[in-house]
């Protein structure tokens, strides 16, 4: 396995290998789980659905395999490196091509890395999913600080603008980059604007998959067409009925972290229950994603306890106080209008709130379109930065493109 370019000699081999007891403690508290009464007939109205927990939780117990997933998760080259103080985890695969552009992919909540790992092998050898191989691309995932295998930060203000620092440090210092491409979803979207706002100077163009909703809750409705008007109404209302996870872990995340981190049921919960509200699945959790997805992808928040750590990140971003309101990036970027998300499609006028932007339709959507779609996702990566970067590289119109060391071959489901 090749590794990684390292400027400081500070790029060590990482394996994920937990240990016995840690599986052992799991299994014990999942017997011991004492289920609270639920209203009859409520479904997901109330939250996570017991009855489905019940079921998902008997699959953890009996029929789901860490080991197996563990394995899988291992057959991609990873590392730590320590930056600012913060070892972060990463995978890092060179792509198989003439000339791989470097791409740096970040992951949101409530996942990890995990977000990416069925659409890595597409970037990274295109031609081996029907793509050219001067459409690959390498491919840098790290876990944000507090999520994942980095470290869980325990000094305040470690948040989205301090880790786009970190993170162009990585690709750059760390890596020897001198400039890259970067796209993100949920934080991720957050930390990529930032790298856009701070080090507009390292990125030919950036991709974002959804635009953060803090900046359609800044717009004023004055002189707004009706479609825009309907936006803003939109993610008003989804707030307030979506958006009590923010409030809390914004303002009180350590209350919240004991539970979460004592009780593997009260993690699923937590979990699960944005997964089903969040995610484009006709009423079925599992006709999107496979029990086994759904549970590695809690399994790593149990086994780093990170609960915590990803909930006070929230909280970071919130408070911080130096952050310029009318701060423009002007890297082209661009964000797919999903068909299927939690908001309706937005109109012209507010995607200027955040850069200068292409748009892309996809016919569906939600949390996690990278571990739902692997086989479409990489098309608007690569329509739109193809187009709006004016990049000599094509990120592959077809169903891949990908990353680079070299990334297992077999996506046809997630690790």
């Amino acid at each position: 396995m090749e590794a990684p370019r390292d400027n400081h000699g500070g790029v060590r081999p990482f394996r994920i290998e937990i240990a016995q007891p840690v599986l052992d403690d799991l299994r014990a508290r999942l017997a011991l789980t004492r289920w609270p009464d639920e209203v009859e007939g409520a479904g997901w109205a109330y939250g996570a659905n017991r009855e489905y927990l019940q079921r998902l939780i008997a699959y953890w117990q009996r029929g789901y395999d860490w080991r197996a997933q563990e394995t899988k998760l291992n057959a991609f080259p990873q590392f730590k490196a320590r930056v600012d103080d913060i070892d972060l985890h990463f995978i890092h695969i060179v792509g198989k091509g003439p000339a791989p552009k470097p791409l740096l992919l970040t992951h949101g909540w409530p996942d990890s890395f995990y977000r990416f790992v069925k659409l890595i092998p597409r970037l990274t050898a295109p031609a081996g999913f029907g793509g050219r191989a001067e459409d690959a691309f390498t491919v840098v995932v790290p876990d944000i600080p507090g999520f994942g295998f980095s470290d869980r930060p325990i000094k305040p203000g470690i948040d989205t603008v301090s880790t786009a620092d970190m993170f162009a440090r990585l690709m750059t210092e760390v890596l020897g980059y001198q400039r890259f491409l970067a796209h993100g979803g949920d934080f991720g979207a957050s930390i990529t604007e930032q790298l856009g706002l701070h080090h507009a100077d390292l990125l030919p163009a950036i991709h974002l998959n959804n635009v953060p909703p803090q900046h359609a809750q800044k717009v004023r409705p004055q002189g707004l067409s009706p479609v825009e008007q309907t936006y803003l109404a939109t993610v008003k209302a989804w707030g307030e009925q979506e958006g009590a996870f923010t409030a809390l872990q914004n303002s009180k995340p350590q209350t919240l972290s004991y539970g979460l981190n004592d009780s593997p049921v009260g993690l699923l919960a937590w979990i699960i229950e944005k997964f089903h509200g969040w995610s484009d699945i006709n009423g079925q959790l599992e006709s999107v994603f496979t029990k086994d997805e759904l549970l590695t992808n809690v399994m790593i928040y149990w086994v780093t306890q990170t609960a915590g750590s990803s909930a006070r990140f929230y909280y970071e971003k919130a408070h911080r106080t130096d952050v310029t309101e009318q701060s423009y990036v002007t890297v082209p970027g661009a964000s797919p209008v999903l068909q299927r998300i939690l908001f309706p499609r937005r109109g012209n006028s507010l995607r200027g709130t955040l850069m200068s932007s292409d748009g892309w339709n996809c016919p569906m959507g939600g949390t996690s379109p990278p571990l739902k779609f692997p086989m479409i996702w990489p098309s608007s990566c690569g329509h739109s930065l193809r187009h709006i970067g004016k990049l000599p590289v094509r990120l592959n119109d077809h169903e891949g493109v990908r990353l680079g060391h070299q990334a297992p071959t077999d996506t046809s489901r997630a690790p």
